[in-house]
């Protein structure tokens, strides 16, 4: 029961008072009785509204069923994934210098021109560099020629051995004659042929003979030694001819290039910076809980802002064994083939990684779904009556969604004029695109997620 509380009086003007006690003068309307009035018409329309049926309940004069469109559940096959945001990475980058220093009489290149390994970059001044080779192949010619070795340079160093060389077997001969002398000597002396005093330079000739051989030797051995040092130098010196013509030590894309055609510059100055472009590196974090999900050889998907729509594909090669303790993410890196070279290190890449598909999932029509306020709920129909029933739906598949707990894949399902139907409801049903119905109705706002693949069986 509703009780009309009277409305405050206000104390009656002496105008307002004056009229309305005139005789044969019709009362005024005050303020006091347009609000009673407004209360009562207010009221009257609450406990109308209050009298009216449920949501659901009695919605057609006659309680006539409500003619609906019905669906039943199916079986898809999921692509799960895992999403990703991460920048585009050059795997290499190499600061090339000059390992000689020289004056530049020349520079090959310029900024985002591709190169291969080997293609020359800077060029310098040689003359000075070929001087200083010339130098080195005399004194190695030189020892070469002590050594008794006559084949090209290019043949390499291989000395003969120590009795083949000029200078050890002159010393052998001589020593050797004057053992033969100290021995014939010896001889003479027995039979007192021989001064003693001959006997004694016979004796020191031998002496002297076999020092001299040692010498010698010696003499060879420290050649030798020579000769790898020579060589070196030779080495060396035809080493820095060939740098005085830069090349590129890797393929790619030069990125800087901040030498000048007459400047001289000095040993070890930067020259070209190459980056390289192809594959490119793309490093993400991904959350800690794909951490057992997530593994080396899986396909990634993913979209830069520069080509729209494109999408460009990679696969995971590195996964990092440790999370970072403060965004609690682990490091994930995908190789990317970039042969037409569109793809720049520093692009900002968004996409997915392709995990495993599961076969067989329950989903249901997106028309079969109502969703208020992040609650789903399917409309079961069964002995013409309506009972609606909550589900938990996981990702969407074209028109299909994923049921992860709610129905048991034997449903039938009210596929139109979800916004009429309620549990108890009477129904009248038909197969799904007969026409006729708007389709969930009551959709808004829950379980937004989009864009999972699959095929549906």
């Amino acid at each position: 029961m509703f009780v009309l509380q009277q409305a405050p009086d206000f104390p009656p003007t002496r105008e307002s008072t004056r009229h309305n006690h005139e005789p044969g003068r019709r009362p005024m309307l005050t303020y006091r009785t347009l609000t009673r009035s407004a209360m009562v018409l207010g009221c009257a329309g609450l406990i109308a509204s209050c009298g009216s049926s449920p949501a659901g309940q009695n919605r057609r004069p006659g309680g006539n069923a409500v003619p609906i469109q019905t669906t039943g559940t199916k079986r898809i096959t999921v692509q799960r994934q895992v999403d990703l945001a991460g920048t585009l990475l050059a795997p290499d980058q190499a600061k090339v210098s000059a390992e000689v220093a020289g004056v530049v009489r020349s520079v090959a290149v310029e900024i985002g021109r591709e190169v291969r390994v080997g293609d020359p970059l800077v060029t310098l001044e040689p003359k000075e560099l070929a001087l200083a080779l010339a130098r080195a192949e005399s004194a190695l010619r030189q020892t070469r020629a002590q050594l008794g070795m006559a084949d090209p340079l290019s043949d390499g160093d291989t000395p003969p051995p120590d009795d083949q060389i000029g200078a050890v077997k002159n010393a052998l001969a001589n020593r050797e004659d004057a053992r033969a002398n100290l021995e014939r000597a010896e001889t003479l002396s027995k039979r007192g042929l021989l001064p003693p005093a001959e006997m004694q330079a016979a004796d020191t000739r031998l002496k002297v003979a076999e020092a001299a051989y040692q010498s010698a030797v010696d003499n060879v051995r420290g050649q030798k030694a020579l000769l790898q040092d020579r060589r070196a130098a030779y080495d060396l010196a035809a080493k820095k001819l060939a740098d005085a013509v830069v090349r590129a030590p890797i393929s790619g894309v030069v990125s800087e290039r901040p030498v000048n055609v007459g400047e001289y510059i000095a040993e070890r100055t930067p020259v070209v910076t190459i980056v390289k472009v192809n594959p490119l590196k793309l490093r993400t974090g991904v959350q800690e809980r794909h951490a057992g999900i997530v593994q080396p050889g899986q396909v990634v998907e993913f979209r830069v802002e520069s080509f729209g729509d494109t999408v460009f594909q990679g696969k995971v090669a590195y996964v990092s064994p440790s999370l970072d303790q403060t965004m609690r993410t682990f490091t994930v890196e995908a190789l990317v083939d970039n042969d037409d070279l569109r793809l720049k290190p520093g692009f900002f890449a968004k996409g997915v990684i392709l995990t495993k598909k599961d076969e067989g999932v329950l989903a249901v029509p997106d028309a079969a779904v109502s969703t208020l306020a992040g609650v789903s709920s399917v409309y079961l129909v069964k002995d013409g009556k309506i009972a609606q029933k909550t589900v938990t739906l996981g990702v969407r598949q074209g028109d299909l969604w994923e049921v992860v707990d709610g129905l048991k894949g034997d449903e039938t399902l009210a596929a139109s004029r979800l916004n009429e139907l309620a549990t108890g409801v009477s129904v009248t049903s038909g197969a799904a695109g007969d026409g006729g119905g708007s389709g969930g109705g009551r959709r808004g706002g829950g379980n937004a997620r989009r864009g999972q693949q699959g095929e549906t069986k």
